[in-house]
């Protein structure tokens, strides 16, 4: 038998406390709401919130408790409902004709679903060589990541429910300032980049990252900052909603079905342009970067005579260096902080572009991770020798469709454990929910 490779000791002690942490944050999102929200549904293609404070839970029991140790139920009706928290496909979808259970029968279930995924985990033995879902304590560390990438997928919703719903944090003030920053081009030599990561070699990765995946990127041009909320307003001002030139035909007709004039998290009031924050209407800080769809940032770029960066471009730029070696993170291998990056649920809204110094790569370029996920123009694939992962088979496989793009990076409310340069996320073309910008790419000759 292999022997085990993770200290079963620590690997308890490690396991309880982020899960707890996992569920205090959930529970303060949650805690963020008005009780007429709980079954509202503030984004089409998402289920009611309802469903999210099962799902979280639910997937937890679910995935370690009984499928990992053969655990009997809970509740098996819940247990199915809160299963998937996967985004369908059309507007349209409608997931439980016969309504939702009531919030006083969730939370008992949640709290059931919640001791005994923390009795597993401090008193199972969790890594087990040879285990379709324990070895390596894969289903341990699926439930972790999941949480709390899931944390971040309740804030974009909560971002879309009128304020009047939401608790305003004391000391709300997101930080704005009137000029954006300068942007340059940095022309990036031809050289290597690592994707993916050999199974094995890290704590945890989601399937999609492995296996270990190095290309070859020609010579490309970046540009050093994120396109902000200025520079793209010249875009919606110049009529760039109203001419199909700059749009992808399938696109061309969202846009028109739409009747798209502007980014989802604008508005106009009283001919000025008002950002939606999480818990105020703002004036449009111009220095911000702009969240779209990889539509939208698709179109923008055509009108600049530009395009959007490919997922090895991407990481090239944010993780090579000069000498060829590559890092852990843009800056190097210092832990993340603040200085580095907005993220980690540092801020409820985005901050000026340009701010964080210390995040820059070893090229000079700013806020490749933080800020904003950014889109690529890479469909989402899998890399050769893929496999897809015991403790969640349905996680990647389902979305290797051609419909998804990859966006790299991190937002203001992506995790801490998921700035690892080899994560990736991907939604598709015509989703503008997601805190999501991009930048400008040339090729070099």
């Amino acid at each position: 038998m292999p022997n085990r490779t993770i200290d079963a000791t620590r690997l308890s002690t490690t396991a309880v406390a982020e899960y707890r942490r996992n569920r205090e944050r959930s529970r303060s999102l949650f805690d963020l709401l008005n009780d007429d929200a709980y079954y509202s549904r503030p984004i089409n293609l998402r289920q009611p919130i309802v469903f999210y404070e099962g799902h979280l839970p639910a997937f937890s029991f679910n995935t370690l408790v009984k499928r990992g140790l053969g655990r009997p139920s809970i509740d098996a009706r819940l247990e199915q409902l809160f299963a998937r928290g996967i985004d369908p496909a059309e507007e349209s979808y409608s997931p439980d004709s016969a309504g939702w259970p009531s919030r006083s029968v969730v939370r008992a279930f949640v709290d059931e679903a919640d001791r005994q995924v923390v009795n597993a985990l401090a008193n199972e033995d969790l890594d087990r060589p040879g285990d379709p879902l324990l070895d390596g304590a894969e289903a341990v560390f699926t439930i972790l990541e999941h949480e709390a990438m899931h944390q971040e997928t309740l804030l974009y919703m909560w971002h879309q429910l009128p304020h009047e719903q939401k608790h305003r944090p004391r000391g709300y003030a997101p930080i704005t300032q009137s000029s954006a920053p300068t942007t340059e081009w940095v022309a990036l030599p031809p050289g290597r980049a690592t994707l993916g990561v050999a199974r094995g070699s890290i704590r945890f990765g989601w399937d999609n990252e492995h296996p270990a995946y190095v290309v070859e990127v020609p010579a490309f041009s970046l540009e050093t900052q994120n396109v902000t909320n200025d520079r793209y307003r010249a875009f919606v001002e110049a009529g760039g909603y109203r001419d199909p030139r700059w749009w992808k035909p399938e696109d061309w007709v969202w846009v028109q079905r739409g009747q798209l004039a502007h980014p989802l998290f604008w508005e106009q009031r009283d001919g000025g342009w008002w950002w939606r924050g999480m818990f105020d209407w703002i004036p449009l800080p111009p220095s911000w970067p702009v969240y779209v769809s990889q539509a939208e940032a698709a179109a923008f770029a055509r009108w600049a005579g530009a395009r959007l960066p490919g997922e090895p471009e991407f990481q090239r730029a944010a993780f090579g260096t000069f000498d060829g070696s590559e890092r852990t993170h843009p800056w190097g291998e210092a832990e993340p902080t603040p200085s580095h990056g907005v993220f980690d649920f540092s801020s409820w809204d985005p901050e000026p572009a340009g701010t964080h110094a210390a995040g820059r790569s070893a090229w000079g370029i700013d806020d490749l991770v933080g800020n904003g996920w950014e889109w690529t123009r890479t469909p989402f694939e899998p890399f050769p020798g893929f496999r897809a992962m015991p403790s969640y088979p349905e996680y990647s496989a389902d979305f290797f469709d051609g419909e998804h793009y990859v966006i790299k990076g991190a937002s203001p409310a992506t995790a801490r454990e998921l700035l690892r340069p080899t994560f990736r996320n991907w939604f598709r073309a015509h989703y503008p929910y997601v805190y999501a910008t991009f930048r400008l790419a040339k090729d070099r000759p």
